[in-house]
């Protein structure tokens, strides 16, 4: 019988975003295969967060392409970026939270794309004079990470419906990104 590999990740992705300390018999339960199996495939959780990072950033690559942040004010460009990014917002909260990832000089440079793609965006909407200059590229795309792991965990608990997730995370960010001139 041939495992799916994506499938793999994608039921390992869904249970490690509700359940973050699942063990790796949790996540070959989950996935509908034997342990032994998993192991084949990755070595052991070290090596499936890694691949799940893959995931991940590809998933965000994804959502950064099809947002257009070229077009348009910055400000509809990054309200299109948060929708686009919202399915894969569950995979994004897990993966922020694993110190693994960002430690040491084997950090993905996936992640780097990823923050120039996204602080190149706040840098435009800064220069256009829409975002306050006072707040770094690199802190608005931290918040950004934070406000995105944060609405999947609220939406994944019930305390916030889905469909309110990309207004309630673009209207925090924005409305403290916002440039104010002052009377």
């Amino acid at each position: 019988m041939s495992v799916d590999r994506e499938q793999v990740l994608r039921s390992a992705a869904a249970l490690l975003t509700r359940k973050s300390t699942a063990t790796m018999d949790e996540v070959a339960r989950a996935a509908g295969i034997s342990r032994a199996t998993l192991h084949r495939h990755f070595a052991g959780r070290d090596a499936l967060v890694r691949a799940l990072e893959s995931l991940g950033i590809q998933e965000c690559e994804t959502a950064l392409d099809l947002a257009r942040l070229d077009e348009g004010p910055a400000e509809d460009a990054l309200r299109r970026l948060i929708r686009e990014m919202e399915p894969a917002a569950p995979l994004l909260a897990f993966l922020t939270t694993e110190n693994q990832l960002f430690e040491g000089e084997g950090q993905n440079a996936g992640w780097e794309r990823l923050d120039g793609r996204m602080a190149a965006l706040f840098r435009r909407g800064q220069e256009a004079g829409e975002f306050r200059i006072d707040l770094t590229p690199a802190w608005l795309c931290e918040a950004l990470y934070g406000l995105i792991g944060s609405g999947a965990w609220a939406v994944q608990d019930g305390r916030v419906a889905a469909k309110d997730f990309s207004y309630m995370i673009a209207e925090l960010l924005l409305g403290g990104a916002r440039r104010r001139v002052e009377p």
